[in-house]
């Protein structure tokens, strides 16, 4: 699905001898746990820097604790069925199912960093209030809102059962992420605007790791790899994007449509640049994500998208900075706003492999504390700022 196409020849050599380019076939024998998104080593590095009072995880922690999703009083607002329409109109049950699953991952960050017992229950109680309830997403917005919720609740999970000395329900929530979350995000949206399906597969793979499920981490991992290259393009790719497997999308007309008008490719160009640059944060996250979760699990994907998200984060990074856009790109217009999403790609592309990537740098150290984006990403900063584990 695309070369490795690293400036640096240097740069290749650590892709090549460290882990290896090669397409890993199935899960790892042996999950790691805690393995969403972040791992015990890099928990620990983080409460280090916090306890140490060091910069930027000690601001990016007093940020993430000054927050609502930190409250020990917070009450949980589960329901049976989650009802969201497009852009979650109607909105029953849409945001109080993303934001109590912000809130579990919040605050079981905010146990292993504190050793507090207290926050440890309290995200326990958030979780256990959702699986004793919920069956259900309904409307045309269902798979996105299972994908965005569906990626925050493994994470939160992963740290409170392997951290954490009990939590009795948790055979009960494994049964809520089987079968009230996999099946709606499970099988992708091919003809969706692209981070649709990057973020279910996102939650796919989480969901995958937390239930120890080798069949749906090997399905959610081969669609992945399929759609990054048509949600990122490289001039490698050929005089247009790939479209998108299984959407029949695939003569000139059709692409430059599903590129939202754009007509002229470049690399780092996302299918929705020309959407808009919230969406395409949404896409850009979602792969860092899921490659940092791949990472911990022992099966990196970086050697296969790391020069797409080096090239999309640099492109989209220029932009955000206030760089005025060429007639040939968008129109000549640009809806920024891309949000919180670069920490993660850029901690893994430049802080472990010492890849040049001012652009992304500049947004990402002006951008710190980031917080959150109230619907999956969180507190990347803390987790992921110069994070060497």
């Amino acid at each position: 699905m695309g070369r490795v196409r690293l400036l640096a020849a240097a740069v290749v050599a650590v892709l090549l001898t460290g882990v290896g380019v090669h397409r890993a076939a199935a899960a790892p024998p042996t999950f790691t746990h805690p393995g969403v998104l972040v791992s015990r080593a890099q928990l620990d590095f983080v409460r280090t820097q916090v306890n140490a009072g060091a910069q930027p995880w000690r601001a990016a922690y007093d940020q993430m604790m000054a927050s609502a999703y930190a409250s020990l009083s917070r009450t949980p607002r589960p329901r049976a069925v989650v009802e969201c329409g497009s852009y979650s109109n109607p909105n029953l049950g849409c945001t109080d199912e993303r934001q109590d699953a912000l809130a579990a991952y919040t605050l079981a960050l905010a146990w292993y960093i504190t050793r507090d017992a207290r926050y440890a229950t309290k995200a326990i109680s958030i979780m256990d209030a959702w699986s004793a309830v919920i069956t259900d997403h309904t409307n045309s917005n269902a798979p996105l809102q299972a994908a965005w919720a569906g990626s925050s609740w493994p994470r939160a999970a992963e740290i409170i059962r392997y951290t954490y000395t009990a939590w009795p329900n948790v055979n009960r929530f494994a049964t809520m992420l089987r079968t009230v979350y996999l099946p709606e995000v499970a099988a992708g949206r091919a003809s969706t605007n692209g981070n649709w399906e990057l973020s279910m597969m996102e939650a796919a793979l989480g969901i995958a790791v937390f239930l120890e499920d080798r069949a749906a981490y090997d399905r959610a991992l081969a669609i992945f790899r399929a759609r990054v290259p048509a949600y990122i393009y490289l001039t490698g790719d050929g005089a247009l994007p790939r479209g998108p497997a299984g959407s029949g999308i695939d003569t000139r007309a059709e692409i430059v449509a599903y590129w939202h008008g754009q007509s002229t490719f470049v690399d780092g160009l996302s299918q929705e640049t020309c959407r808009d640059f919230t969406h395409t944060g949404y896409g850009i996250a979602a792969i860092a994500h899921v490659a940092e979760t791949t990472r911990i699990q022992g099966q990196d994907v970086y050697p296969e998208v790391g020069e797409r998200l080096r090239h999309a984060l640099g492109f989209h990074a220029r932009y955000q900075l206030g760089e005025a856009p060429p007639a040939w790109l968008c129109g000549g217009t640009l809806t920024r706003g891309l949000g919180p999403v670069t920490e993660v790609g850029f901690n893994a592309l430049h802080g472990r492999l010492g890849i040049g990537m001012s652009n992304t740098q500049r947004l990402t150290e002006q951008g710190r504390p980031a917080g959150t984006n109230s619907l999956f990403v969180a507190w990347e900063t803390l987790t992921h700022a110069r994070n060497p584990a």
